[in-house]
C-alpha cells in the first residue's frame, strides 16, 4: 500500500475482513470504505475520525450497535429513499432487491444500483439486501470469490445470517 492510497483517508481501521477506510471533512463523515487487508491501521486524524472508527470497532465487537454519526448528505432523491429502506432493515434480517423495489414503487436493478452507490456501508448496512435466488452482488462487485463478496458474507454472518456463508 503506497501512501498516497492511504493518505485519502482521515483513519484507517482494522477489520476482520481487512480494513476500514474513513473520510471525514467539516465536521462530517463523508464516506467509508471496504479495504482489502494490504492496508494498514492509521492513526485518526481528528476528533471525528476518531469517534467514526471508535463505532466502527464497537460494532465489530457488538452487531447490534447502533451508529450515530454526522452525515454528509449525499445522492439522488431516489437513491436516498433506497438508503431509508435499507436503514430500516433489521439486524440479522435480509430484504431483496425486488422487495426494497416493491416498497419504494421502482425496480430490482435501480435498487442494485443505489446499493452500490452507498457512501456509507455499515451506516446504511447495504450488505442486508441480497438477490431473490443468492448473495447478490456488493459495492458494484459480483464476482463470487472477490474480496467485495466475502465482506457481505463476514458481515451476515457477524449478525446472525448464517445462510449465504
Amino acid at each position: 500500500m503506497s501512501d498516497k492510497e492511504s493518505g485519502i483517508f482521515s483513519t484507517i481501521v482494522a477489520a476482520p475482513f481487512g480494513a476500514v477506510g474513513i473520510r471525514v471533512a467539516d465536521s462530517l463523515l463523508t464516506e467509508l470504505v471496504y479495504l482489502p487487508p494490504r492496508f494498514q491501521e492509521k492513526d485518526p486524524a481528528d476528533f471525528l475520525s476518531e469517534k467514526v472508527a471508535t463505532q466502527i470497532l464497537q460494532y465489530f465487537d457488538d452487531p447490534d450497535y447502533q451508529f450515530d454519526l454526522p452525515l454528509r448528505p449525499v445522492g439522488t432523491t431516489f437513491q436516498n429513499a433506497v438508503w431509508r429502506g435499507i436503514a430500516s432493515i433489521p439486524r440479522g434480517q435480509v430484504l431483496t432487491y425486488g422487495q426494497i423495489a416493491k416498497q419504494i414503487r421502482s425496480a430490482p436493478r435501480a435498487v442494485g444500483q443505489a446499493c452500490g452507490a452507498n457512501w456509507y456501508p455499515l451506516v446504511i448496512p447495504c450488505h442486508r439486501v441480497t438477490a431473490a435466488g443468492g448473495l447478490g452482488g456488493f459495492a458494484h462487485h459480483d464476482d463470487e470469490t472477490g474480496f467485495h463478496l466475502g465482506v457481505k458474507r463476514w458481515l451476515l454472518a457477524h449478525e446472525g445470517v448464517a445462510e449465504y456463508a
